[in-house]
């Protein structure tokens, strides 16, 4: 079974740096698992970026939605990086919406169980990168709210599940679960 690490913080808190190091220093073949999909020119740059900042011999993977086929088709590599769950929350949230139906917090769980079941078998490490929404203000729209609880959910799901869990505040990881990474 793998070892699962959690990196969480809020928005420019150096979540993606941090799990990008830590990875570093974990010995054998590595793969970036991005979720983001590019839907403005801004988001292209911010991806750019993403991109040249990763070490050389890292493979990269794009998938928005089948996270847990993804992770499992990653079996040859020895360190698998997700980031983020907050985007394949909000991907699966639009999916949904484009298909008309609904989705709720037990078919978001029913999503973050599969991808923790092909986490269990995977022969590596997965270090997992998302935002903590739930420390703001509530939002004032229905859909606002709906996304942080499914986030809130995937999260809980994901710290339970996860060996180490780290919060990330100002740049500072803060262990709260688990030996330090």
């Amino acid at each position: 079974m793998a070892r699962v690490l959690l990196i969480t913080g809020g928005c420019r808190s150096g979540k993606s740096t941090y799990a990008q190091a830590l990875c570093q220093t974990f010995p054998g073949r590595k793969v970036f698992l991005a979720t983001c999909l590019i839907v403005d020119e801004e988001m292209r740059r911010r991806i750019r970026k993403h991109q040249k900042a990763r070490p050389a011999g890292w493979d990269t993977v794009e998938e928005p939605v089948a996270l847990a086929g993804a992770i499992r088709a990653a079996r040859q590599y020895d360190v698998v990086l997700v980031d983020c769950l907050t985007l394949w929350v909000n991907n699966l949230l639009y999916e949904a919406g484009e298909r008309g139906t609904e989705m709720d917090e037990e078919h978001l769980a029913r999503c973050c169980q599969e991808v923790l079941a092909a986490c269990r078998e995977h022969p590596g490490t997965l270090v997992f990168v998302t935002n903590e929404v739930g420390m703001g203000i509530v939002p004032e729209n229905a859909q606002a709210r709906l996304f942080r609880d499914l986030l809130g959910r995937c999260n809980q799901m994901a710290a339970a599940a996860a060996d180490t869990v780290v919060l990330m505040v100002c740049g500072i990881p803060v262990p709260v679960k688990g030996a330090e990474p």
